[in-house]
């Protein structure tokens, strides 16, 4: 297990480093730059902006940048935002939470509604309930998220008026029904993609499952459906389920993204496109670095988890 964790941890930094030069050096080759928010102030000269551009540090050749960012970084200091001048650090904590609690609803209902339609497909493969599970996952696969939240929110804000059309709580109240109330729609919307993927992946397991020669033994022990279903069948399928959902996270996380812009909750999604719009690449960096350590750490969890669930498999 600790040679394991050590092998890849190592493997994890390696990943960090290349992201980090990839997302650095393509976001300071992008047009524009961190400068033309300035050059947009009336009466700004080009003297100016060199003066700026020198104390900012971006007249440097771009590995310089990379290096004197790099480093900093390794100290724990991930810059200051362009915008506020607050410690990037700072930023991203103040919507890291609404993001870590959206990700977090929407994965919990995505597994349970997933898991539930995926087994009961399985276990009655090729009837009605079946056929129609396969077709509303791939409409929910066909159709874009933010699609999804436009049609929620005509329909149950607009229309019918139950719920919230965004935000993550009604300024003046603040309960935590209030939250509830607002996480409704956007954790739905989110977890309706992932509910797709996960019911088809889990369906397919369970149906592997169920051709194993330990099921049958099982059978004809005397056990129970429920006690086959419940000790064999679901225990090995969720096996693969695990991985799947470790590398389910890059994706939860894009459509965290375009969730948080329709519904216009404060997390780390909405955070990245407005920083990206006023070109603060210390705060887009400090996503971009914090949203891989989040993914590497999931899918080094997600590892550990599949040891625990089936014996056979050992860490080394």
């Amino acid at each position: 297990m600790v040679r394991f964790l050590l092998g890849r941890l190592w493997q994890s930094l390696v990943l960090l480093v290349i992201v980090s030069v990839i997302g650095f050096f393509v976001l300071n080759l992008a047009p524009g730059g961190p400068l033309s928010q300035f050059a947009l102030t009336p009466g700004m000269s080009d003297a100016q902006l060199a003066r700026i551009a020198h104390q900012m540090g971006l007249d440097r050749p771009l590995p310089v940048q990379y290096w004197e960012w790099f480093t900093r970084l390794l100290q724990g200091d991930w810059g200051r935002s362009y915008r506020d001048n607050q410690p990037v650090l700072t930023v991203i904590w103040s919507h890291l939470l609404a993001t870590l609690l959206l990700m977090g609803t929407s994965t919990v209902i995505s597994v349970l509604i997933g898991t539930w339609v995926g087994v009961l497909g399985a276990l009655r493969r090729y009837s009605v309930f079946d056929y129609a599970a396969t077709v509303g996952a791939m409409v929910a696969l066909s159709i874009p998220t933010f699609w999804f939240g436009l049609i929620a929110i005509y329909l149950f804000s607009l229309r019918l008026g139950w719920l919230p059309a965004g935000n993550m709580y009604t300024i003046g109240d603040g309960s935590l029904l209030d939250y509830a109330v607002h996480l409704i729609m956007p954790s739905v919307v989110l977890a309706l993609v992932n509910v797709a993927v996960w019911s088809r992946y889990m369906r397919t397991a369970v149906l592997d499952v169920m051709t194993q020669d330990f099921i049958r033994t099982a059978k004809a022990k005397g056990l129970t459906r429920t006690a086959v279903l419940t000790r064999h069948i679901l225990r090995n399928a969720l096996v693969p389920m695990v991985t799947l959902l470790g590398l389910q996270l890059p994706t939860i996380l894009g459509g965290a993204l375009v969730t948080e812009t329709v519904f216009t909750w404060p997390g780390m999604g909405r955070l990245f496109l407005d920083s990206l719009g006023y070109s603060d690449y210390p705060v887009v960096m400090g996503l971009l670095m914090l949203s891989a350590i989040l993914v590497l750490i999931g899918n080094l969890l997600a590892d550990i988890v599949v040891a625990v669930i089936d014996p056979r498999i050992r860490l080394g």
